[in-house]
């Protein structure tokens, strides 16, 4: 079947989920050939919405939190489009989005995976374009020389400074809350790698298209709005967990052992340097706001699991 397929992985996401289906009926446009909601066992309405509100979407329940690459996976096994569109749960779909895409990948066959410019819901740019993570990326990071040198690109870390958000661009990396890919490209380099349950396999998939020959790129033309959090604000902690872990595993896999042991170092360097600080700052009463204390508690847990291996409680 000629056309997108969109997949769509939702988790307790109801409210986002309405939203984003909403969005698809009024702005997908004639390119669509089928939506797909993947549901990782919500228990919060989201499927029987689904069927009750948008009976033209194919539901499938996944009887479990599978995640977010195997969930995806199962989205796009069951695809039959020449496109496939993996779009967040909290993501809306602005005019003409799809149309500016598609006929960008017909102007650049080399192209595998492309995305939209991404607004924020206070209407600002977000960023959805990085670099490859290295040891001077993430260096940069931990040091906080990225925030120190706001106007450098030598430490600038992953981000991708001076973007210019009106032309397109090839890019390393795109953020996993809108791609379009095709599903030529994704044959060859294959789906998701189901070792990551939530985070980094964004970057795995970027990579694996780079190393299979296919371009990545940014199209500001067409443009979409990421509220943020849809899944993940459920249960913060636990995803900052997650992180860890799939970045773990990320180095181990291109890196070796060698590479996820100095990650694992690079961690515990930066969630240390973070936490004794922010732990006296607490004490002596100077951050006690929302914020201060969900990244306190963010160090906290983080350390504790990379030294105990226990999560949170």
């Amino acid at each position: 079947m000629q056309g997108i397929s969109i997949i769509i992985v939702s988790w307790n996401a109801q409210k986002f989920l309405r939203g984003c289906l909403e969005s698809i009926r009024l702005h997908g446009g004639p390119g669509i050939c089928e939506t797909i909601v993947v549901d990782n066992s919500s228990s919060d309405g989201s499927p029987e919405m689904v069927e009750n509100e948008f009976p033209e979407v194919m539901l499938v329940r996944a009887g479990g939190n599978l995640g977010f690459a195997r969930a995806n996976n199962l989205g796009i096994a069951r695809a039959s489009g020449d496109y496939l569109a993996l779009v967040n749960s909290d993501v809306e779909l602005h005019a003409n989005c799809f149309e500016r895409l598609i006929q960008f990948f017909k102007d650049r066959p080399d192209v595998g995976l492309a995305g939209p410019k991404i607004i924020g819901a206070d209407g600002l740019l977000q960023c959805s374009c990085r670099k490859l993570p290295n040891v001077w990326r993430i260096g940069c990071r931990i040091l906080a020389l990225d925030a120190a040198f706001p106007n450098s690109s030598l430490f600038a870390g992953r981000d991708v400074r001076n973007l210019d958000s009106d032309n397109p661009m090839e890019v390393e990396v795109l953020s996993g809350c809108f791609w379009l890919a095709r599903t030529e490209a994704v044959k060859q380099v294959g789906g998701l790698d189901e070792r990551f349950f939530f985070y980094a396999e964004d970057v795995d998939w970027c990579k694996r298209f780079q190393e299979n020959g296919w371009k990545i790129a940014f199209v500001p033309t067409a443009t979409a709005t990421h509220f943020g959090g849809g899944s993940s604000s459920n249960a913060p902690l636990r995803y900052s967990i997650e992180i860890l872990r799939a970045n773990l595993i990320y180095w181990k896999k291109h890196h070796g052992s060698i590479g996820q042991f100095g990650y694992y170092v690079m961690s515990l360097t930066h969630h240390g340097l973070r936490f004794l600080p922010r732990g006296f700052l607490r004490i002596i009463g100077l951050r006690s706001g929302e914020e201060a204390t969900f990244k306190f508690q963010e160090d906290l847990v983080c350390l504790r699991w990379l030294l105990t291996g226990k999560g949170v409680q």
